[in-house]
């Protein structure tokens, strides 16, 4: 193995590396409010509200995320006129809009079901408990609903989180220099097939479990049944302690 070449090849890879980051950052941050919003349409008895979401929901999880980022960066050429009269050709004219458009509406949708679930798992009884306090609406969602069903669905979103970091490997088709896309330009100008994949894979791997391992204080943060409990004899051991 020529470890030269993964050397010479490091800096470029870590700025690819900082894009991959960036773009899955936003997404995320995009991506979580929408499913928000699109997760209490979702629930709502209203059928005016529930049917476009539900439409939206099923396209996103049934087609391929390569299809998607087609449609949309290779797609939004066909409406060209209509986008420059809306003034929305400057961006769908950027590979990078067009990404990040598209992981947006990717994530929402799969992060939209797993809030769903969760908000349906919180307890009958609390619901009923806040109304009967007098609390309804946005209020209700507010202070009752969506804290606990963002505690419920932690364990699947981290998952989501995951997915969608390594899910940006796509986007270097539509010529963005992600990771993935500097080590395939790395690839194609020295031939060095192992060295480069083995080490953006490495990468790969070091943020997915960094991130796996911040979810995993988050959720113990938020559970107390994950806290260790004090050891009721070592606590009688330090009071003796403290006291002589």
């Amino acid at each position: 193995m020529d470890t030269q070449v993964i050397i010479d090849s490091f800096p470029a890879l870590l700025d690819g590396l900082w894009l991959t980051v960036e773009i899955t950052v936003y997404a995320l941050l995009i991506g979580f409010c929408l499913a928000t919003a699109v997760a209490m349409m979702r629930v709502s008895r209203n059928i005016l509200l529930r049917a476009p979401v539900i439409a939206y929901i099923f396209f996103f999880r049934g087609t391929p995320l390569l299809v998607q980022i087609f449609l949309i960066y290779y797609g939004s050429g066909q409406f060209r006129a209509e986008l420059t009269q809306i003034g929305l050709w400057h961006l769908f004219r950027e590979p990078y809009f067009c990404a990040l458009l598209t992981l947006v509406l990717n994530t929402g949708a799969y992060s939209a079901e797993i809030f769903r679930g969760a908000i349906q798992a919180v307890p009958h009884g609390e619901v009923e408990a806040a109304r009967a306090c007098g609390m309804s609406g946005w209020l209700l969602y507010r202070r009752i609903i969506l804290p606990k069903a963002m505690r419920l669905a932690l364990p699947a979103y981290s998952n989501e989180v995951i997915q969608l970091f390594q899910s940006t490997s796509l986007v270097s088709i539509i010529t963005l220099m992600d990771l993935t896309g500097v080590a395939r330009t790395i690839v194609a100008r020295t031939f060095d097939v192992y060295e480069i994949y083995i080490t953006a894979g490495l990468l790969y791997l070091a943020v997915t479990y960094g991130v796996l391992w911040v979810f995993r204080l988050v959720e113990h943060r938020l559970s107390g049944h994950l806290r260790e409990r004090e050891d009721p004899a070592a606590a009688v051991r330090d009071a003796l302690r403290a006291r002589a």
